[in-house]
């Protein structure tokens, strides 16, 4: 006799998990169970590969694993099997992977470039016994382009000295000084290593202790550089948990210079890649050359483990690409969607040139039924306006502009589910960083997340939402007259 608890199951698995509620249709998530930081970001052979925390036991937080996916182009992704699983060493935390084309590891094999992942390994024994030397830095390395993985034997290789928070080493090659340079969480700041093959690490320096916010504990660093007008600056991530902006975690960034062994900041302000409430854990892919592409985990430690997803926990932010840019004689990080998500547009509406004073909504047949679009709007001026997403039902999601603040901001008050957390239904604001007289604003939505990019990227907000009904409906609303300069709204067609 077949019961109806395993005919369930039997059904789920036959089922396509893609289409459940809540389901991002753009964004890359597995296909089952818990997932939270990307890890070992890395390109190679054409292919970007994508780590990431992982938990194949329930959709909750648990033992952590490595997940593994991977892309062509940055849009389309492939779930692969786990790449890495705990041992007696511990659980396999965040970390980073590299291409090591020099063979300084010694790991090359017939002819094969290895790449190396460097990760912590967190001992759940040591941590539930008091001690403050229970997470320490290992490697193991991928003859077959990351499909399989042999850890190294002599691992760990960085051993903690006796800080509870010792973890998620970002690794890249410091071509100037011919060394690896290791960017590591220390509690509440940031130390830096060096080493020659990957295996010997010497401390360098520390970093941040006096500067930044620390009310909680630094996660997930990444260190690179970029140009501005010609100049090279090194950009120094740091996710924060707690601390954000918005509340809960988030990722902010300083800009300053790096000399192989200290990295000094241009100003001791810190500054935030994502102003919304759900972008963590981001950095960049390695291997890209002069392009830094930036990717994160879209949720929130404040209610992570309780949103109303069932099979499945969370996905990860699109893909962005970093850039310099000067506001009021401040350097700044601005992100924007890579370039091959137009890949995925079509049946685009588009209007322009027209003056609006009151509740105007657009017709665009189509292109936003599903419940992913982007919309791209710039306006003559700087007034008061909202655009809302709804879907014809009382839910519905607002995004605009406040002049007098001057700032942006979105409220998902009413925007669905969200009796899971207190906190929530909220709104929440970032400021406006751009001395251009006019607004524009790129909006990547998804079945249930929002991604705002204002003013080509200086401002960024991430905030996911669960409503019942995709929000299919676009109104703009004004508080005086605004002039809109142009308006195109384009579905977006599913990766999946």
């Amino acid at each position: 006799m077949v019961s109806i608890c395993s005919l369930g199951i039997a059904q789920q698995q036959t089922t396509n998990p893609y289409t459940g509620p809540f389901r991002p249709q753009i964004h890359f998530s597995p296909k089952a169970h818990w997932m939270n930081d990307p890890n070992g970001m890395v390109y190679f052979n054409h292919t970007y590969h994508l780590f990431f925390q992982y938990y194949p036991g329930g959709t909750v937080w648990g033992p952590m694993h490595w997940g593994h996916a991977i892309s062509k182009d940055l849009v389309h992704w492939q779930e692969l099997p786990i790449a890495l699983y705990p041992d007696s060493l511990g659980y396999i935390f965040s970390g980073s992977a590299v291409v090591d084309s020099n063979n300084t590891s010694g790991f090359w094999k017939n002819g094969k470039i290895p790449l190396v992942a460097i990760f912590t390994h967190h001992d759940p024994n040591g941590e539930r016994a008091g001690t403050n030397n229970f997470q320490n830095e290992s490697i193991a390395y991928s003859l077959d382009e990351g499909r399989t993985w042999t850890k190294y034997i002599g691992n760990p290789v960085l051993k903690n000295p006796g800080i509870r928070d010792f973890r998620d080493p970002k690794v890249m090659w410091y071509a100037k000084g011919k060394k690896w340079i290791m960017t590591l969480a220390t509690k509440d700041h940031i130390t830096f290593y060096s080493s020659p093959d990957l295996k010997a690490w010497t401390k360098e320096s520390e970093f941040g202790k006096e500067m930044g916010v620390h009310s909680g504990v630094w996660e997930c660093p990444d260190l690179f550089s970029l140009k501005l007008n010609g100049k090279q600056y090194w950009v120094l991530i740091v996710n924060l948990n707690p601390g954000g902006p918005n509340g809960g975690s988030a990722t902010a960034y300083f800009v300053g210079h790096f000399d192989g062994k200290q990295f000094v900041p241009a100003d001791h302000g810190i500054k935030w890649l994502d102003y919304g409430p759900d972008e963590y854990a981001g950095i960049t892919w390695s291997n890209t050359g002069a392009r830094k592409i930036f990717l994160g985990w879209m949720s929130n430690w404040n209610y992570a483990t309780q949103v109303p997803t069932a099979t499945w926990r969370s996905a990860m932010t699109i893909p962005r690409e970093l850039k310099l840019f000067i506001n009021n004689g401040n350097i700044l990080l601005a992100s924007t969607p890579v370039k091959e998500l137009g890949e995925l547009k079509q049946r685009t509406f588009t209007t322009g040139n027209i003056e609006i004073n009151k509740r105007h909504s657009f017709n665009a047949p189509g292109s936003t039924s599903a419940g992913q679009y982007v919309i791209d709007l710039q306006t003559n001026s700087l007034n008061d306006f909202a655009l809302e997403l709804a879907n014809g039902g009382n839910e519905k999601l607002i995004i605009g502009f406040n002049k007098k603040a001057n700032q942006y901001f979105i409220d998902r008050t009413n925007a669905g589910i969200h009796d899971f957390n207190k906190d929530f239904a909220r709104i929440f604001t970032a400021p406006r960083l751009s001395e251009n007289r006019s607004v524009k604003l790129t909006l990547v939505v998804d079945r249930a997340s929002v991604e705002l990019f204002a003013d080509g990227g200086a401002t960024v907000m991430t905030c996911i939402f669960f409503p019942e009904k995709p929000l299919n409906k676009v109104a703009i609303v004004p508080d005086s007259t605004i002039h809109i300069k142009s308006l195109s709204i384009a579905e977006l067609k599913s990766i999946w």
